[in-house]
């Protein structure tokens, strides 16, 4: 599905008058990326919203209110922020006056000192190296850390993964999509050459894995061949991950008959394993068969799979058909069990809230 501008997003939810909201990397572009992608919003991001005063974005991201509902709120909360906005551009105007008298006033010599700076010149790297990851504004407190894991990013070296959780769980409106396709890109290239050198065939399927997340599934596809073909007599739990990454991998590429039918394949080795039942959900939904689908995710909770990765799952389906399709899968999965997938009132389902 393409990606909405940030202008045409800030638009859409009536925030176009906050600087934040057409600026990649901000928090505030994350959440309306991720509200707008169908994705769940962290606690984190949900407690940003409530501080933030944007009561109605909060309560459309935790399926509180109906779309119509939202605009109407959203726009009288327009309204009154463009009225205390008018106050401060006049302060602000005076301040940029002073400050340009300032400048003007400044010598030639204290400006090639201010140039000679290293300080200064670190700060500008630090900021060009931002840019080119997508990453804008840094809460102070964040600051070091996320700046010492895009650093080691931008030199292709490893994460620890307590480094990336905690990216991911206190500053995750940092976590760009380039950020996120260098982090998934890094791995995947390791657990390559560990699996080319061991033959550990865990690293090939890690590693596949990471080269869809890294949005590149052919080289999950290629990997995946040539471990399966080392695999043959290996265990069935091996034989099945192998199946059921590859199978992620080949969905990803839009072959999705392909996909099922090592979905199923993996399912008869593993029975009791839910992750090849999340495979043929997905799959399903894609080939149009709700029926199916809906029942093989349902096989997946009963399997132990959690119910917020299912309906991660499913978000992520949402966000890869059209238009039409989503609506007709959202219509159908709350017919199936309105209590269980009331979360997809706002995903095209027309139902209203009691």
């Amino acid at each position: 599905m393409r990606t909405a501008s940030p202008i045409a997003l800030a638009e859409q939810y009536l925030v176009d008058d906050l600087p934040g909201a057409t600026r990649p990397g901000t928090r505030l572009h994350g959440i309306l990326v991720r509200i707008n992608d169908g994705e769940a919003l962290t606690e984190v991001s949900l407690a940003w919203l409530q501080k933030a005063g944007l009561a109605a974005l909060y309560d459309l991201a935790i399926g509180m209110i109906s779309p119509e509902e939202f605009r109407t709120r959203s726009a009288d909360e327009r309204s009154r922020r463009k009225i205390t906005a008018k106050a401060d551009a006049e302060r602000e105007r005076t301040l940029l006056a002073e400050r340009a008298a300032y400048l003007e006033a400044a010598s030639k010599a204290n400006f090639e000192k201010m140039e000679s700076d290293p300080v200064l010149r670190r700060r500008q790297e630090a900021r060009d190296l931002r840019r080119k990851f997508g990453v804008g504004y840094v809460e102070p407190e964040h600051y070091p850390r996320v700046m010492t894991f895009i650093k080691r990013l931008d030199s292709g070296k490893r994460i620890s993964p307590e480094d990336f959780a905690w990216v991911s769980s206190h500053a995750e409106y940092c976590l760009t999509g380039e950020l996120q396709v260098a982090y998934h890109r890094i791995e995947a290239e390791a657990l390559t050459l560990d699996w080319n050198e061991t033959g550990d065939a865990w690293a090939a399927i890690n590693a596949s894995a990471h080269w869809r997340k890294a949005n590149e599934p052919q080289q999950a596809v290629a990997i995946t061949a040539t471990s399966s073909a080392h695999a043959r007599k290996s265990l069935p739990k091996i034989r099945s991950a192998l199946m059921t990454t590859r199978g992620g991998a080949l969905r990803d590429l839009k072959r999705f008959v392909e996909a099922k039918d090592l979905g199923l394949q993996a399912h008869n080795l593993t029975p009791d394993d839910y992750r090849p039942c999340t495979l043929l959900g997905a799959v399903s939904l894609q080939l149009g068969d709700l029926t199916s689908g809906h029942a093989w995710y349902c096989k997946a909770e009963a399997r132990g799979a959690e119910r917020f990765s299912v309906d991660q799952d499913i978000r992520a389906v949402l966000a890869r058909v059209s238009k039409e399709e989503r609506k007709q899968i959202s219509a159908f999965l709350f017919s199936q069990d309105p209590e269980r997938f009331k979360w997809l009132r706002g995903a095209g389902t027309g139902a209203q809230r009691s």
